[in-house]
């Protein structure tokens, strides 16, 4: 009688399972740390998967940073994209960053910058038109060269600024006691080297200094110590010896601020 048959019987019924078990769990667990590995390496590179930037979220920066920069200007601005705007700019996958170039000013056509500070850095430069409707003066008829400017003689108008020269008049203030330095050509727009202040204190001249106030009004004699035209301020001594400050008016007195 043979011993060995039963055991080898059974051998052969029992490996062939035991090794297909072992080949199923061996693979498992490679599958189970490829899976691991995959979503490691993905957690490890969020950048790649965070969502850019868009030329419509660009093209709102943009306008956001111009209108910042222009607050304060004489008049209601407006600020148009030029070209193809934010659409010609790379996607950006993180918040870019809006800016001027040295030396450039918010008025007219400019170039704005946009720098991105992503895994792949870029910069780029945007047209904008930035336009400035507001008041401005012109010569409401022909001024001869030396003659004083009067209000039959100015008009005012509406335009965009940015179209003008920078030194257009925008404020009546400043045509207060002016002539006309040179002729002015009857529509022309009144520009601030078109004109000059006329001198109604001359220097070592007596003038009368004058402080107001609510109820009151003190006055008293000095020497200009220097010339001055209306608006322009002005130094005196007083006959005490005292020196003062003030604003030369229309009649060629000082008048001290308060």
């Amino acid at each position: 009688m043979n011993l060995f048959k039963p055991r080898t019987r059974l051998l052969r019924t029992v490996l062939p399972t035991l090794l297909a078990a072992c080949c199923a769990f061996t693979a498992q667990a490679a599958q189970t740390t490829q899976s691991q590995a995959a979503q490691s390496a993905q957690a490890a590179e969020p950048a790649k998967d965070a969502p850019a930037q868009n030329a419509a979220d660009v093209g709102t920066l943009i306008s956001r940073y111009m209108q910042v920069q222009t607050a304060g200007l004489p008049g209601k601005v407006t600020v148009r994209l030029e070209g193809r705007g934010a659409e010609a700019l790379p996607a950006c996958e993180a918040t870019p960053e809006v800016f001027l170039p040295p030396g450039a000013a918010p008025w007219g056509r400019v170039s704005v910058g946009v720098r991105c500070q992503a895994e792949r850095p870029w910069m780029r430069y945007v047209q904008v038109h930035v336009a400035v409707e507001g008041s401005y003066f012109v010569a409401a008829r022909a001024i001869d060269a030396g003659r004083p400017v009067g209000a039959g003689d100015v008009t005012e108008r509406t335009g965009d600024l940015t179209r003008l020269p920078r030194s257009v008049i925008t404020s009546v203030n400043d045509l207060n006691g002016v002539v006309a330095a040179n002729r002015i050509a009857s529509g022309a727009p009144l520009r601030k080297e078109l004109v000059r202040g006329v001198t109604v204190i001359q220097q070592g001249q007596a003038v009368k200094v004058v402080a107001q106030g609510q109820g009151f009004t003190v006055s008293t004699e000095a020497k200009a110590m220097t010339g001055a035209t209306v608006g322009a301020v002005v130094q005196a001594k007083t006959r005490d010896g005292r020196m003062v400050s003030g604003v030369a008016d229309m009649e060629g007195q000082i008048q001290l601020a308060q």
